[in-house]
């Protein structure tokens, strides 16, 4: 059994959160160019962010953004009317610092909540190339 897996996949789920926070292009804007810096990785294309619009549904809208770094992608949407937001953060790194992720995300939604998922992926990924 290959003790190393290909990356980890932390999800991040806000709740509580600021609703001005979350409804500021310029924060979210700021994570995808914050957050790969703080987490030591090397961003491969300018963050991208939208405005999401009402869905009718259960999505009362709000921005999405994402930013491809050379290890993977980050990405988050905010839903600013419902207090919520969604992260995820993947890497093919092995040791995220989840904790610190949380916290940053905490602080900078002032969120009452959070709730992760973190899961190791690749793990039967090969330790050499087979072609």
């Amino acid at each position: 059994m290959n003790p190393m897996h290909f990356g980890e996949h932390l999800m991040v789920d806000g709740y509580g959160g600021d609703e001005n926070l979350l409804n500021k292009k310029s924060v979210v804007l700021g994570v995808l160019k914050e957050l790969p810096k703080i987490l030591k990785m090397k961003t491969l294309s300018k963050p991208q962010v939208f405005f999401a619009p009402d869905n009718h549904k259960k999505d009362p809208g709000g921005w999405s953004g994402f930013v491809v770094i050379a290890e993977s992608h980050i990405s988050i949407h905010t839903f600013p009317a419902r207090g919520f937001f969604s992260a995820d953060v993947y890497t093919c790194q092995n040791g995220l610092n989840t904790k610190k992720i949380v916290q940053y995300f905490q602080k900078l939604f002032e969120t009452k909540d959070v709730e992760t998922n973190f899961v190791k992926r690749g793990t039967r990924y090969p330790k050499a190339n087979i072609y």
